[in-house]
């Protein structure tokens, strides 16, 4: 494959350089990794009807899905910030690449349920590590760095639904080995970015373990920024569960309301994933560039207006509404992480675990809770519920400001 891009960063000035050409092959792993995971929520529709799953069920499988890279995102980011395993992207996604021909001829929904574990298995290898090379990768645009990382995430996941138009509903379930090919694409481009990566760290590593010691052995992490942790785990928790209400059961709401095909519904859905990918993009500038204490709080709370009013509207306004809620509440997804990586620097993969692994986490336990309302009361009423969670977002005025972060961090 040639050798790896060069590596050069001996100079403050070189230190600053933004290597896009890492960023957007990083990018573009992370939009087949998530592609490959939103196959399983896509391919709900038809694992109802095939084998008559019910929505609880559905909710299980997208729970073991996502609690489990959930659950290992921090615990890997951990790991790797105590010692980088750059080779552990391509193994991961070797990982994903078993489960998606697992989950394509599963005849069982036990069969599903330990297909969707090896998906998770490799999404909790594969983020942590990923967000870490875009920051490598990132020089002093740390906000545009991340969200071009995740705006490729955002894209693979926006990407379900004509998925399931295109391929799963005329092949059924066992369409979705046709991704074995896009994991071993992914598996090739990670061993790039894995030399790049261990030529990187040969020259960053020292000067990388000195500010961790500074940062973290010194004097640990102090009250106030355990609080701001918080507060920014609690504003991923409203708007996860949010997304996973929509991404799993609103091609379900919108059948029932609106009378439309298994097709036409994954177009609303789309449409809203697709500008939550644009959404994703523009927010890290946007930080750079007006704050991310700002963006978040904003990017949550003019959410609001749209969400509450989806479930009441005509077809043809939903979409609108559906398009415009996704934009602005991603614009938050990128900025929040890199909020926590500079609240507690020298943790990149921990931080970038904690945050992006607990929004699939708060997915997860949010299928669960959600499908079971949906089965217990209606699809209607969840879906009507879970538009009042972005007004959590009022909980972004109690963070401190970027200024008071940075300054916190020269404290130390």
């Amino acid at each position: 494959m040639g050798q790896p891009a060069a590596v050069s960063a001996k100079t403050p000035k070189a230190a600053d350089k933004t290597m896009f050409n890492i960023l957007f092959i990083i990018g573009l792993c992370h939009l087949l990794n998530d592609a490959i995971q939103a196959v399983v929520p896509a391919m709900f529709p038809i694992l109802e009807k095939s084998m008559g799953l019910s929505f609880t069920q559905l909710g299980i499988i997208a729970f073991w899905l996502n609690m489990v890279s959930s659950v290992l995102q921090p615990v890997v980011g951990l790991v790797t910030d105590k010692k980088p395993m750059p080779f552990a992207l391509p193994i991961g996604l070797t990982l994903t690449l078993g489960g998606v021909l697992g989950l394509a001829f599963a005849p069982s929904f036990s069969l599903i349920v330990i297909s969707v574990i090896f998906i998770g298995l490799g999404s909790a290898v594969f983020h942590p590590e990923g967000s870490r090379v875009a920051y490598m990768a990132a020089g002093s645009r740390r906000g545009l760095a991340q969200s071009i990382y995740q705006v490729g995430g955002n894209t693979g996941q926006a990407l379900a639904p004509l998925i399931t138009a295109l391929i799963l509903v005329p092949l059924g379930q066992t369409g979705a080995s046709w991704f074995s090919l896009v994991a071993a694409l992914a598996v090739l481009l990670l061993i790039y970015i894995a030399n790049w990566y261990k030529q990187k760290l040969a020259l960053d590593l020292p000067n990388i373990k000195r500010k961790e010691t500074s940062v973290t052995k010194k004097s640990g992490l102090s009250k106030k920024v355990k609080q701001s942790l918080l507060l920014i785990l609690l504003l991923i928790f409203a708007r996860s569960w949010y997304i996973s209400g929509m991404t799993n059961f609103y091609a379900f709401f919108a059948i029932e309301e609106y009378s439309l095909s298994i097709k036409e519904s994954q177009l609303f859905l789309f449409a809203f994933l697709i500008a939550g990918a644009f959404g994703t993009f523009f927010g890290g500038p946007l930080a750079d560039r007006f704050g991310k204490k700002k963006v978040i709080s904003i990017s949550m709370l003019a959410t609001v207006p749209f969400s509450l009013l989806i479930p009441f509207v005509p077809a043809t306004l939903a979409f609108i509404f559906l398009t415009i809620t996704g934009f602005i509440l991603m614009t938050s997804f990128s900025v929040t992480v890199v909020y926590a990586q500079e609240l507690v620097p020298g943790k990149i993969g921990t931080m970038s675990g904690l945050t992006v692994g607990l929004a699939f986490g708060m997915g997860a336990i949010g299928s669960v809770g959600l499908g079971y309302i949906a089965d217990l009361l209606s699809i209607t009423v969840m879906v009507s519920s879970i538009g009042f969670l972005p007004l959590l977002g009022l909980l972004a005025f109690l963070l401190p400001s970027d200024q008071l972060v940075h300054e916190w961090n020269k404290e130390k």
